[in-house]
């Protein structure tokens, strides 16, 4: 299935020290040239600073967008323009329909999960690396965390483990921190609201934890999305939804 035109400009090399309050005043002053902008977002983010997201009603204003404006120098810095590469939540939302914005929303979380992933997986094999130039029998010790965020010291080399909170979507969630008296009957009634939803699983011997599975990953990253923190029993605990560990 072919996807929409995007009407969304990605820009990026911007000055990270402007206030996004007049980064975007800004932009949308430069960029209303070429069509209505219904949207802006500016990334504040450490990672993510110096980047924008133009919207424009219409693909076509996005394309003058780029061709006219490619390089010009804002706050002293040229700015790189490109489509981007997904439509934004404003175009969706201007569609009306609830459930193809729903499923939008849902497949950017998905995307954003599997970002955090890799860049925790990536973070914790820097941990295991060696020095440049570092002694061969200093290289060859096992990686140590004293702040355990992850790795564990052994005879070999440690083993990078990725948090659970940005482990990648899939079809099973694993619940905790549950109140003891919360069963299976409590729980299908929270997760079985959501689309594919196909069984809870209690773990024997366990009270607190438990698994919940669904069709598919877009049931499982809804349900994820709508329970985590959820407060349960008047506040006395808050649950936690995770995706399982593979």
């Amino acid at each position: 299935m072919a996807q929409p035109p995007i009407a969304t400009v990605y820009v990026r090399n911007l000055e990270e020290r402007v206030k996004p309050d007049v980064l975007k005043e800004t932009l949308r002053a430069i960029f209303s040239e070429y069509g209505n902008v219904i949207d802006i977002v500016a990334k504040t983010n450490l990672k993510a600073k110096g980047q924008a997201f133009v919207v424009f009603d219409k693909p076509e204003a996005a394309e003058a967008a780029i061709d006219d404006i490619q390089g010009f120098e804002l706050f002293e810095k040229p700015m790189h323009l490109a489509l981007a590469r997904t439509r934004s939540d404003a175009t969706v939302l201007k569609t009306g329909n609830e459930d193809e914005f729903d499923a939008h929303k849902r497949r950017r979380m998905a995307e954003k999960d599997k970002k955090k992933a890799l860049e925790a997986a990536e973070d914790q094999k820097r941990l295991k690396r060696p020095l440049p130039g570092a002694p061969a029998e200093i290289a060859a010790r096992p990686a140590k965390n004293a702040r355990g965020a992850g790795l564990k010291a052994t005879g070999q080399a440690a083993a990078a483990v990725v948090p659970d909170e940005y482990l990648p979507p899939n079809r099973i969630l694993f619940v905790q921190n549950l109140p003891d008296d919360y069963d299976k009957d409590v729980l299908t009634s929270i997760f079985n609201r959501f689309d594919g939803f196909r069984e809870v699983r209690m773990v024997p011997g366990r009270s607190g934890i438990a698994f919940v599975e669904y069709d598919g990953e877009v049931g499982a990253i809804a349900a994820k999305e709508n329970t985590a923190g959820m407060s349960l029993k008047d506040g006395e605990k808050t649950m936690k939804v995770t995706y399982q560990r593979q």
